[in-house]
């Protein structure tokens, strides 16, 4: 690995959760599989392109920017080693040959000046130690007139959909879970365009887009993925055993009310960015 300027995320991504998501891609990539679409069609990805994809994960979204730049070549990177050998492991499967996957922190890590023609993000970007000085090193890895594309949380309040489904865990949920910390960071529009102008970029756009996110394929299977992720599980480590299950209990009878056909699907919103070098 490369130098490293968020040592705590780079070691909680390493650890349990990293571990988490990288033995279940399938279940976030599912809870996030609507908001593909339009990410993508923000990124503008064209097939001779050369794609960045900062915090890759599991690698989802660089063997999707990979499909559409079929005569370029995608490279992901990300801090955790886990979900990066589940990257590699998945593109080799799918026999993905224009796509490489590196760790490392894209803070600091040593892109090529000028190597890249779009950079996309899927909720990665929330998590750096310095968001500007990280988005003005990625603005340098654009080429002039390289476009900016990711995706972050957009909150939607105590009435959400979310909130009410999961509201019987709301007084046990006192802080993030170790991966999770940072993922506040990009909330608000203003602190979104502050961020990005102070590392020079121009152009920026911000627009809501909203989804049903897929949970599982009924109430049983999206209680254990919740009480699976990471701020679930951090925060209930020290309750007994009967609490949690009187939990489960309450969560389970509140998300069987968006139980579908198509699953446990939930509405949920975020924020597709935009910007230029």
């Amino acid at each position: 690995m490369t130098a490293i300027a968020n040592q705590q995320q780079a070691q909680a991504w390493n650890d349990w959760e990293g571990r988490h998501w990288a033995d279940h891609p399938e279940r976030y990539n599912a809870m996030m599989e609507a908001f593909n679409a339009p990410l993508f069609a923000a990124a503008g990805i064209a097939a001779g392109h050369a794609v960045l994809d900062v915090g890759c994960g599991t690698g989802l979204t660089t063997r999707l920017a990979a499909r559409r730049a079929h005569l370029g070549h995608v490279l992901g990177v990300d801090l955790s080693g886990p979900m990066l050998e589940r990257a590699r492991r998945d593109a080799a499967a799918e026999n993905i040959t224009n796509i490489a996957f590196e760790q490392g922190d894209a803070q600091v890590h040593p892109f090529t000046e000028a190597g890249f023609d779009v950079i996309i993000s899927r909720g990665g970007v929330m998590f750096f130690a310095d968001l500007a000085a990280a988005f003005s090193h990625l603005r340098h890895a654009l080429v002039p007139g390289g476009r900016l594309a990711f995706l972050g949380p957009r909150p939607d309040g105590p009435d959400s959909a979310y909130a009410w489904a999961t509201a019987a865990l709301t007084p046990y949920l006192r802080e993030p879970s170790p991966a999770a910390r940072g993922m506040g960071s990009l909330l608000d529009p203003a602190r979104i365009t502050e961020v990005l102008t102070a590392a020079g970029f121009r152009d920026i756009q911000i627009t809501p887009e909203r989804a049903d996110m897929g949970f599982g394929a009924d109430a049983e299977e999206a209680v254990d993925f919740i009480f699976a992720m990471g701020p679930t599980r951090h925060n209930l480590r020290d309750v007994d055993a009967a609490s949690v299950a009187e939990l489960r209990d309450q969560v389970r009878t509140a998300i069987s009310e968006f139980e579908t056909p198509q699953g446990v699907r939930i509405p949920g919103g975020v924020w597709i960015v935009t910007a230029a070098r």
